[in-house]
């Protein structure tokens, strides 16, 4: 980290998995390219002195930004050990597919695939299955899959989010038993598994990480993210001081910089009402308060 750090390369591990980034301007991204080279070189030197291997066969490259700057320029290789590796439209990272552009087609379209997989393995067995056993079958090949890192969609347009929506759509009905031109698979979806759509799940996870933020449950990295405003010195005068309400930072770009934790974490937690924001709150109590908001929320859309 020290190398890194002292080189103005940022960071980010976890086990042992680990990420350098660094931003810069596309003009920039031959000499961004030499830096990152001399901090792999040191940290490769490091390993070596420490008896371990860097593994470049399974390191990764990938330039992130607009979709009409990542098209246009052509990018420099860059040199892992003995390997040179040119960048790559797609990386995963701790099990979620990063597109170039931060679309998540490609990870949302992969997610689904291996959802509607495992559906139809669960189908064929239905019949051998009490409810409970296909309910605890769907959440543990299904759901799980659908909720991993789902906070990293927020802001994402109806046609991403539909396609995980089907996916527990199709869910439901196998719990359910029932065919895929019956009615009433919304009341079963909602009043009888009492799931979420995708949207309202995608919500549920933001704020419910935004809550471990401001209680000393996450990452430091995030909670520097959420500030209340009546602890910002520049916003002493506002009215909003008196709420729980947290600091919004300002962004350039508005396609981006809206889906950014920093943004779209204040911006949910703000629109949670005051009992939900209670400091006094224990995190279950948090969770099955904030589920039933979403729950009345969607009926009064519905209604």
């Amino acid at each position: 980290m020290d190398i890194a750090e002292d080189l103005g390369v940022n960071i980010h591990m976890y086990a042992d998995d680990t990420q350098l980034y660094v931003h810069c301007s596309p003009r920039d991204a031959i000499g961004t390219v030499s830096k990152l080279e001399l901090c792999l070189e040191r940290v490769d030197r490091w390993m070596v002195a420490s008896r371990l291997k860097l593994n470049s066969e399974k390191s990764e490259v990938i330039w992130v930004g607009p979709k009409c700057t990542v098209m246009q320029h052509s990018w420099p290789a860059i040199k892992i050990g003995t390997s040179s590796f040119d960048a790559s439209d797609n990386a995963r990272l701790l099990g979620v597919s990063i597109s170039a552009d931060l679309s998540f087609d490609r990870h949302v379209a992969k997610v689904a695939g291996q959802c509607f997989y495992q559906l139809r393995q669960l189908r064929s067995v239905r019949l051998s299955l009490d409810t409970d056993s296909a309910a605890t079958l769907i959440r543990a090949f299904i759901s799980s899959r659908v909720d991993y890192c789902c906070s990293l969609l927020v802001g994402s347009p109806r046609s991403v989010t539909d396609k995980l929506q089907r996916v527990m759509n199709a869910a439901a009905r196998v719990i359910t038993n029932t065919g895929k031109f019956e009615r009433g698979l919304s009341h079963s979806l909602h009043y009888e598994l009492h799931w979420l759509d995708v949207p309202e799940r995608i919500q549920f996870k933001v704020a419910t990480t935004v809550y471990r933020c401001l209680h000393n449950m996450a990452p430091r990295c995030l909670s520097e993210m959420c500030t209340p405003i009546a602890t910002s010195t520049c916003r002493q005068g506002l009215r909003s001081v008196t709420t729980s309400n947290l600091v919004i930072a300002r962004v350039r770009r508005v396609t981006y910089g809206s889906r950014a934790f920093s943004v779209a974490g204040p911006v949910c937690w703000n629109g949670l009402p005051d009992y939900l924001k209670s400091p006094d709150l224990s995190f279950d109590c948090f969770k099955c308060q904030l589920k039933t908001f979403l729950f009345c929320a969607y009926q009064a859309e519905t209604s």
